[in-house]
């Protein structure tokens, strides 16, 4: 399974509600990851210019999108930006083939 990162961040009422009753958060995005088949892997907090960060494997880009997409429609959030994560052996692949298409790619202006 793939594996993407999801930095996002919270409206102010979403934190009014959180010091109120914060919740299982892990469990929620967990629940929502599940019902299309992903899986959460990690969900960590932070201060700064996101709230947190949250680590799913998906099968792939349209199932990651489904879950994060879903938690964007409740209105909790303020921003969201996701990424797919490569290993080391995907990297070498996409430089490999960065390698191959090279010669054919042509900058602007040129």
């Amino acid at each position: 399974m793939a594996k993407f990162v999801t930095f996002f961040s919270y409206t102010g009422q979403t934190w009014d509600r959180m010091i109120g009753s914060p919740g299982d958060r892990t469990a929620a995005i967990s629940a929502t990851a599940e019902a299309v088949g992903a899986s959460v892997e990690s969900l960590h907090f932070m201060l700064g210019a996101h709230d947190g960060m949250v680590v799913l494997s998906a099968p792939d880009s349209r199932t990651a999108a489904a879950v994060i997409t879903t938690a964007m429609g409740s209105g909790a959030f303020r921003a969201a930006e996701t990424h797919e994560l490569f290993t080391e052996e995907d990297l070498a692949d996409v430089l490999g083939k960065a390698s191959d298409a090279r010669s054919a790619y042509r900058p602007p202006g040129s």
